[in-house]
């Protein structure tokens, strides 16, 4: 199936709800996420905190409705390895359940990757939950190696903790 020509753009926060629904929307992020009525205060502080980093992006792609229907973040960390080389992280990828499959994944991610070209990154990293084994041949699909084994300690911080 072709990739669609989803409008891509940078989310507002009128799109914060259906960021949080797609988020939520498998297994794996409906047991974190909390799409309530409201939204906890933490996604609104969240997206103010990125909003105001020149080095984090969250991008939407917006549906025929306006709603927004793929998500993904992306972040901008100067290293001093590879003689202080800047890296793009992909995070918080997402696609409406029923657009997966249709090429709009791939669309996002190519919009990454070039971004993070024209900031000067060396590299694009990203991880990928072990349970998400369609998600890793996904990111195969477009390039992606898993060279690393990656490595989480979480932390017991209160709801919507503040870095």
């Amino acid at each position: 199936m072709p990739a669609p020509s989803a409008c891509l753009r940078p989310a507002v926060v009128g799109d914060l709800r259906a960021i949080v629904r797609l988020l939520a929307d498998d297994e794996l992020g409906a047991q974190r996420e909390r799409l309530e009525e409201p939204l906890p205060d933490s996604y609104l502080r969240a997206f103010e905190a990125i909003s105001r980093d020149r080095n984090n992006e969250l991008l939407v792609a917006e549906g025929p409705d306006g709603l927004a229907v793929a998500v993904l973040q992306l972040t901008f960390t100067p290293h001093i390895t590879y003689q202080g080389g800047w890296r793009a992280t992909i995070e918080g990828v997402r696609v409406a359940r029923a657009l997966r499959g249709s090429g709009l994944g791939g669309e996002l991610l190519a919009w990454a990757i070039e971004r993070a070209r024209s900031r000067g990154c060396h590299l694009v990293q990203l991880t990928t939950d072990k349970q998400r084994p369609e998600a890793r041949r996904f990111y195969e699909s477009l390039g992606f190696v898993a060279s690393h084994e990656g490595m989480k300690l979480k932390l017991s911080a209160p709801a919507g903790g503040a870095a």
